[in-house]
């Protein structure tokens, strides 16, 4: 699972230096007013929405953004009609690559997305090409720095709570959920007091890529213009950079 912890370090990261706000609220509107539109427009009653204003409000999105974003479902506003879409290829060395988009162009997403990769030695391919390699869980992330826990006492208390697994690196400790478990897990979670960076239904990888520096190089470019593409929600890869080289790319 190196490849979703390791990007997902790295968009974290990336997104506490982004100034470019607008774009950010924008998908995290989009996102909101699909999960409105799909299950209604109560969060209590509609867990995909919750999820989607917890991670706006996350993002310090004002209240009045989130308030249109969920108008804009039931009609009370105009706007575009927004279509999910998934995308799936391969990146340089291999690596598989998952797209979550929400657009309201289908045709031109297409040719942007297949142009990105091309232009970085990857290509888009068929649906289902490397789903297979992937599986949903519920993700829960804390900061290493936002609870003053241990890390086993965090791995009894998610076990306890329903949790699947915990993993830790440098910077974050991240708890594994099935699908179905993951807001009885979250709930009692945050009961205990602890508060999640991130917490989303995710594409785990079920195995990973382990890449050379230039691959690596590579395949981290390509990942970072996918995520600057306006209509991509969320971009999931089964990549493993080893530690050295990662650092040297980051300097």
């Amino acid at each position: 699972m190196a490849g979703h912890s390791k990007w997902s370090n790295i968009k974290r990261r990336k997104a506490k230096m982004d100034a470019q706000k607008g774009r950010i609220f924008t998908r995290l509107g989009r996102e909101i007013t699909i999960a409105a539109r799909e299950g209604g427009s109560d969060p209590e009653a509609n867990f995909q929405l919750r999820l989607a204003i917890d991670k706006a409000r996350a993002a310090n999105m004002p209240n009045e953004n989130i308030t249109r974003a969920i108008q804009r479902a039931d009609g009370t506003l105009g706007g575009a009609t927004l279509e999910e879409l998934v995308y799936e290829g391969y990146g340089p060395g291999g690596v598989a690559i998952m797209l979550e988009l929400l657009t309201d162009n289908r045709n031109r997403t297409a040719s942007e997305i297949r142009h990105i990769f091309s232009r970085h030695g990857g290509n888009l391919g068929e649906n289902g090409c490397v789903a297979w390699m992937f599986v949903q869980k519920g993700t829960l992330v804390l900061e290493m720095d936002s609870t003053g826990a241990e890390i086993d006492e965090v791995l009894l208390d998610a076990l306890e709570a329903g949790a699947e697994d915990v993993q830790e690196d440098e910077q974050s400790i991240e708890i594994l959920t099935d699908p179905g478990e993951f807001a009885a897990v979250q709930k009692a979670l945050t009961t205990k007091g602890y508060k999640f960076v991130e917490a989303k239904i995710a594409r785990v990888p079920l195995n990973t890529v382990k890449l050379d520096r230039n691959d690596a190089g590579r395949v981290l470019e390509l990942l970072e213009e996918l995520e600057e593409q306006d209509d991509v929600q969320e971009v999931y890869s089964n990549f493993d950079i080893p530690d050295e080289i990662l650092a040297e790319l980051a300097q």
